[in-house]
């Protein structure tokens, strides 16, 4: 089946502003997040907190991620997950499709580990490992995480301090797997310059 829509992939910590960056650029938004495993599954990694470790890539189901933006690409529609961390679970459906768009933006801290996969799909437009200076990454992500209350605060502040201190190395990982670093301001200025060659074609 050909392909309508690629895929602008952006990885990086949680918190560096990769949602924020998807809904600035107006385009069709896969929120990779949504594809976590439900928190009953055995399969499921714990913390040392003794809670779910969503930032642990075994939390997250990529084959069906992969599939989805797969289906979304070449049919221009897709029925996706919404996952409520509070709730440890997906708790309903959204539909997304691509109207004429050539490219979608998919997002999420585990979005680096099916890059090879949509590669080798022929979906993959670009992939980018947005970031911060961590502290300010800390801030943003201990802000949101309180507003979405998604935890208690005590454990949203042990959570943001051990991921402080790996934020690090999930850059390292976005990196080895072919994502480009680069801060905000200068992805959305890639993604728009992605986006004014596919229309131009």
């Amino acid at each position: 089946m050909p392909v309508r829509s690629r895929v602008v992939l952006l990885a990086g910590p949680s918190g560096a502003g990769k949602s924020r960056l998807a809904e600035r650029v107006g385009l069709p938004v896969v929120r990779l997040d949504d594809f976590y495993r439900d928190g009953d599954d055995d399969a499921m990694p714990r913390s040392p907190l003794g809670i779910v470790d969503w930032d642990d890539p075994r939390s997250w189901d990529g084959d069906r991620a992969v599939a989805a933006l797969e289906q979304l690409c070449t049919t221009g529609t897709a029925d996706l997950p919404i996952y409520d961390i509070a709730a440890d679970g997906t708790v309903g459906h959204r539909p997304v499709t691509t109207g004429d768009s050539p490219l979608i933006v998919a997002e999420g801290i585990f979005a680096d580990q099916i890059t090879g996969a949509l590669r080798d799909r022929d979906l993959l437009a670009t992939a980018i490992c947005v970031y911060h200076h961590r502290l300010v990454t800390f801030v943003r992500r201990f802000q949101r995480d309180l507003r979405e209350h998604r935890k208690p605060p005590l454990t949203l502040l042990r959570r943001g301090l051990l991921l402080l201190r790996d934020d690090p190395q999930v850059v390292r990982r976005c990196v080895a797997a072919g994502c480009e670093p680069l801060h905000p301001k200068a992805a959305r200025a890639r993604i728009e310059t992605l986006l004014t060659q596919a229309t131009s074609q």
